[in-house]
């Protein structure tokens, strides 16, 4: 018989864990964005206009996935695209002026999501966990 447990693998761990993380950030989440709208709108935030496929390498998604991202933050007015005055191919995307007072907002959710994801665990654990997680991206 084999010594194999489901309930040891780090398949089905990390999916326990991501199950946890994702009810938490549905529950804390401001403007029903998704995971990878929060990822995406976050990750504009922090490095400003920038092209599609600068967007989708920065939050490590591939080119059909972020394609519908930004169209869905577009949808929402979220975001916005201009023509690339370099690039006549490719557009910008930004955060609307009238938009970008929600950023500190999205950052203090995702410090609520964390810390509520991380809760079980003490402080050392928690720093060891994402410094392993970091390792494993």
């Amino acid at each position: 018989m084999s010594s194999y447990k489901l309930n040891a693998q780090v398949g089905y761990l990390l999916r326990l864990a991501n199950q946890r993380h994702t009810a938490l950030f549905q529950e804390v989440v401001p403007l029903g964005l998704t995971p990878t709208q929060f990822a995406a709108l976050v990750k504009l935030a922090e490095i400003g206009e920038c092209s599609q496929n600068e967007l989708g390498r920065r939050t490590a998604m591939d080119v059909a996935t972020i394609k519908g991202v930004v169209e869905r933050l577009i949808k929402k007015g979220l975001a916005v695209a201009r023509p690339d005055p370099n690039d006549k191919r490719r557009s910008l995307l930004s955060i609307p002026p009238d938009r970008i007072g929600m950023v500190p907002t999205l950052y203090e959710a995702g410090e609520k999501i964390t810390r509520l994801t991380l809760s079980p665990l003490s402080a050392a654990e928690q720093k060891t966990l994402l410094r392993l997680l970091a390792k494993l991206g």
